[in-house]
């Protein structure tokens, strides 16, 4: 089974995710065997941003780490175990909030895709980028 990074470069909708991973030297982690939950923002949820936001993170490395550990939990967090909380806590450090009472929803995402499991984890489209506090 492919790990994180390898599912995200090799599906279409990830190339700015997969570029900012890069640029954030996220890659050798989100490879290592974790298990890892990424709440993975899609293209359409890259471009949702103002305009200028991806090229100034771009230029500010820790600044965009910071953004994308907060989509990272550790463990695996499948959908059915997400439903039995409220939040889970990042590893950038701060609460994530879950709501699964009408859909799914992370923060002020929605999950358009749950549960594709990977050899270190499990990864859940968004369709916004989610950002601390």
């Amino acid at each position: 089974m492919a790990d994180i990074v390898d599912i995200a470069v090799n599906a279409d909708g990830f190339k700015t995710l997969v570029t900012a991973v890069h640029v954030a030297n996220l890659v050798e982690t989100l490879k290592s065997p974790g298990p890892f939950t990424v709440f993975a923002p899609n293209d359409d949820a890259f471009a949702k941003l103002p305009p200028g936001t991806i090229q100034t993170l771009v230029q500010n490395a820790p600044q965009l780490a910071r953004i994308l550990t907060f989509h990272v939990v550790p463990g695996k967090w499948m959908k059915a175990d997400l439903e039995q909380v409220d939040s889970v806590i990042s590893f950038e450090g701060s609460p994530i909030r879950i709501d699964t009472s009408d859909g799914f929803e992370v923060k002020n995402a929605t999950v358009l895709a749950a549960d594709i499991e990977a050899d270190n984890g499990v990864i859940h489209v968004l369709d916004r980028v989610i950002l601390m506090g």
